[in-house]
């Protein structure tokens, strides 16, 4: 990854650079609203996401002149810990984008500074069509502002929520484009360590794109040993404390694909220390229905010893994901998902 050290340096938030290496995983929660319009921006059509942003806005770092008196601001899509994201539109152009707004205040109060300008840093050199693009950035007195890829379906994890649990084919749908935006950022060194699809958002014909990469981390040469991510989908070598590569990421999409089929994550339990006590332990429990091909490759997604895993060229090319999304199968896939929003 050609990593631009300068791409978040005007970003001054305190002289504390903060940021707690190991933070308890987080728990899931509600999902946001999916985008159907918003207040003073009317999206009439798809085609009104689909130009290409305007050459200075794409350069994936900091504007200096670009301030909000540059942007009409619309309805708000979701809120966080750390601020909410709105509706946009470039007063100058008329390209919409998403807005993502973040209060400094609460930034540094939970000493993330350096985690956001890490999470700018390798998100606006991504180039993916299944990861959302960071195009620009740029910051007042009191906020952060961010302006991202419009991303109308929504998250992933109010779909699933909806749906209770995803066919095999749609299963494959998503999981192959997941596997291939992993296998991008693993090419650039990037491990991610927090797949889950709260942080997964639908764009237009059902292209899913990786929107969260607070937790993300540029790890060329060294293994990490940080204690991070989403309780569910901690591999067994992060919650033993041992020391870990890429690899976590290939668990993270074997208890992905396991919750697209099932409905819930394959270790989940009424108490945190029932889930610990899953994931160390390892059993799967799967369903009478699942078909076996789906059931070995989760197997071997989901196996302990980090080096007994897939890798992801393996993944793609396992019988399940070639069965479901190539041929007839995936021209049949294009012509339902495709046109849904």
């Amino acid at each position: 990854m050609q990593n631009d050290p300068n791409a978040a340096q005007g970003l001054e938030l305190s002289k504390q650079e903060g940021g707690k290496e190991n933070t308890p995983p987080s728990k899931r929660r509600k999902s946001a609203d999916k985008v159907k319009g918003e207040k003073g921006i009317e999206i009439v059509s798809p085609r009104d996401l689909q130009p290409p942003p305007p050459e200075d806005m794409a350069l994936g770092t900091e504007i200096p002149w670009f301030s909000l008196n540059d942007i009409d601001v619309g309805k708000r899509l979701g809120a966080g810990k750390f601020g909410s994201v709105y509706v946009a539109r470039c007063r100058r152009t008329g390209f919409i984008f998403a807005l993502k707004v973040l209060d400094k205040r609460q930034l540094i109060k939970h000493r993330v500074e350096h985690q956001l300008r890490r999470e700018i840093e390798i998100q606006s050199h991504c180039r993916h069509v299944n990861i959302l693009r960071l195009y620009t950035f740029f910051h007042d007195e009191k906020r952060v502002y961010l302006c991202l890829e419009m991303a109308p379906g929504g998250e992933l994890y109010g779909l699933l929520q909806k749906r209770c649990t995803f066919s095999e084919a749609r299963s494959a749908w998503y999981f192959k484009q997941m596997v291939e935006a992993i296998q991008y950022c693993h090419s650039k060194h990037i491990i991610h360590r927090d797949i889950k699809p709260e942080n997964i958002l639908i764009g237009l014909r059902d292209t899913l794109k990786i929107a969260d990469f607070g937790w993300a981390v540029h790890a060329p040469t060294s293994r990490r040993e940080t204690f991070c991510g989403t309780l569910d989908y901690l591999p067994p070598e992060m919650v033993l404390q041992k020391k870990y590569h890429g690899n976590v990421d290939v668990w993270g999409l074997g208890v992905l694909l396991y919750e697209f089929m099932v409905g819930r994550p394959p270790f989940e339990d009424t108490t945190e220390k029932g889930t610990y006590r899953k994931i160390k332990g390892g059993a799967i429990q799967f369903p009478p229905t699942m078909t076996k091909e789906a059931k070995d490759l989760i197997s071997k997604l989901l196996t302990k010893n980090p080096s007994d895993r897939l890798s992801l060229d393996a993944v793609l090319r396992h019988p399940w994901v070639s069965i479901n999304t190539s041929g007839e199968n995936a021209k049949r896939l294009q012509e339902y998902y495709g046109g849904i929003v």
